[in-house]
């Protein structure tokens, strides 16, 4: 038998009618618990899986813009590096220019730095080639241009800064302190002039004659030469310091007083300003040495003129790119430059046949520093090292190499996150989550060697003017970057702009397929609930029928 209540089919639709009311409260219930009216595949397939695919999206660009933010600051590490790096290197280009000053205001003050520590040495004389009573020659001019000399005595418990304060002291006692020699706080040797004027040390003839080993072992031995005097003597050690980088000889003059002209026979016969004879038969040659090494050997012919001199020096192809010469018609001057640091020392050989003369006063315009003659056949020869080194310009140096180190470090704390722009590295940059659109930032070694600052040394204009050269193009590659990172970052900015509102437009675009209205949600509760009590009411009134039946008993 069947155990099921019979309905009728009002009662069953009523019945019907209550429960879809209530499917429709529930839904709604959660419609306004969670806000969404799409809260799985099951309530609406197309938007569920579409505003899904717009969430995963905006949820890839969220993560992107993390790296967009890590990105914007490794670009403000290295701009603030670049900030940073701009002053290191306008404060080296003040120091050149400091450098450039001190230059001219010294004239190119000249002076000679031995290359070994002395410090420790309690007697010179223990050294190697130096003796007791041996003579070291130190030879300058006055103020009116007259040679002055004074001759030291190397005595045995010398020291190096006894030997300093003797020549010192001689050429302030004697002189008027043209000539004054330290030891540096490395404990090198060292003389300078004062004023601009050229100075000589040289050793003597005879058992006192301070040999060229003695001169090594002062560490001046890189930059005195054997030399000949032009009497047949040899072997007699000794250089001529010039002040700056030119060798200057004095004004040449015919006899008639007219002063002499490029053009000129080099084999004549010519006076200095006072009618001394100073030039005559030169009609062998004349070699320029360049370090030891490089030799341009010109032939006195008897057609010969200065100018093919000055010509020959010009033209030879390993010399013209170290020294340079010129004969000046206005001032009847032969001038021989250095161009290039690596030049140490020049030597000037002449030679000729009995009588020849040639005292044209090289690295002393006033022709009394250490007149050059060649007598007979002999060989006269003059060792000249271009110096214009100061105290004052190695102080500039100094401070101008520690600034070149101090941009090696800076450059090196100019990271972020590992990523260093200023040494090199490069930063790429994603905006789309297919990492289909990117920027690279290309960095730069900013490093000195990287900005092609070398050290430095003052020693010349050369070397001035290459330095200068060196931090003008250094600063306008820093300021070039420093525009580059500007527009890079420019660029980021926009994108992660760019990309927040697409994250914005995508989360939009999701909630407008999935989230509720909660006032229509909350208009559907209550119309369902009145629904559900006449649905009930309705219900009761089917259910009379039946219960009429009751009455009957």
């Amino acid at each position: 038998m069947s155990s099921d209540v019979v309905l009728t089919a009002a009662l069953r639709n009523n019945l019907l009618s209550l429960q879809n009311t209530q499917r429709q409260i529930d839904t709604t219930q959660l419609r306004l618990a969670t806000g969404l009216k799409v809260n799985s595949a099951l309530d609406n397939p197309q938007n569920f899986f579409t505003a899904q695919s717009l969430s995963n999206r905006a949820g890839d660009l969220q993560r992107l813009l993390d790296g967009i933010s890590q990105s914007i600051r490794t670009i403000e590490t290295a701009d603030n590096g670049v900030t940073a790096l701009t002053n290191l290197v306008e404060q080296a280009d003040s120091i050149v220019n400091a450098a450039r000053d001190e230059l001219a205001a010294s004239e190119g003050e000249a002076r000679l730095i031995g290359e070994v520590d002395l410090s420790d040495v309690a007697d010179i004389t223990s050294l190697g080639g130096i003796d007791n009573n041996d003579d070291l020659v130190v030879t300058t001019t006055d103020d009116n241009g007259n040679q002055i000399s004074e001759t030291i005595d190397i005595l045995t418990g010398d020291t190096a800064a006894s030997l300093a304060a003797k020549i010192t002291d001689a050429f302030a006692d004697n002189q008027n302190g043209e000539i004054t020699a330290t030891v540096t706080d490395e404990g090198f040797f060292s003389i300078e002039s004062s004023d601009g004027r050229s100075f000589r040390i040289s050793a003597v003839t005879g058992a006192t004659e301070l040999t060229a080993a003695g001169f090594t072992s002062l560490g001046l031995g890189d930059f005195v030469e054997l030399e000949n005097d032009g009497t047949g003597t040899t072997d007699l050690a000794g250089v001529t310091v010039v002040a700056g980088n030119t060798l200057t000889s004095i004004s040449l003059y015919e006899g008639t007083g007219d002063l002499i002209e490029a053009g000129d026979l080099i084999g004549g016969t010519y006076q200095d300003a006072d009618g001394n004879t100073v030039i005559t038969g030169i009609d062998t040659s004349i070699v320029v040495s360049i370090n030891n090494t490089t030799n341009v050997t010109f032939t006195a012919a008897a057609t010969a003129t200065f100018q093919d001199l000055v010509d020959q020096i010009n033209q030879d192809a390993t010399a013209s790119e170290l020294i340079s010469a010129e004969f000046d018609n206005l001032t009847g001057q032969i001038s021989i430059t250095s161009l290039d640091d690596s030049v140490d020392n020049v030597q000037i050989r002449t030679t000729g046949t009995a009588g020849t003369t040639f005292n044209v006063g090289f690295g002393d315009p006033s022709g009394n520093l250490d007149p050059q003659v060649s007598t007979g056949a002999n060989t006269a020869d003059q060792t000249f090292r271009f110096n214009s080194s100061t105290q004052a310009l190695d102080s500039l140096a100094s401070d101008y190499n520690v600034l070149r180190a101090q941009i090696d470090t800076l450059v090196a704390d100019a990271q972020y996150r590992g990523i260093n722009l200023l040494n090199g590295d490069d930063l790429i940059t994603f905006f789309n989550e297919t990492r289909s659109s990117t920027l690279t930032t290309v960095g730069s070694t900013f490093t000195a060697d990287g900005l092609g600052i070398t050290e430095a040394t003052f020693r010349t204009s050369t070397q001035i003017e290459l330095s200068a050269t060196q931090v003008r193009t250094a600063l306008e590659d820093v300021r070039a970057f420093g525009s580059t990172l500007a527009n890079n970052l420019s660029i980021i900015q926009t994108r992660r702009d760019f990309t927040e509102e697409t994250i914005n437009t995508l989360e939009a675009g999701a909630d407008d397929l999935t989230v509720a209205d909660q006032n229509e949600e909350g208009a559907n509760l209550l119309a369902l609930q009145t629904r559900q009590q006449l649905g009930v009411t309705s219900l009761s009134l089917a259910a009379q029928s039946q219960q009429s039946v009751l009455r009957l008993f």
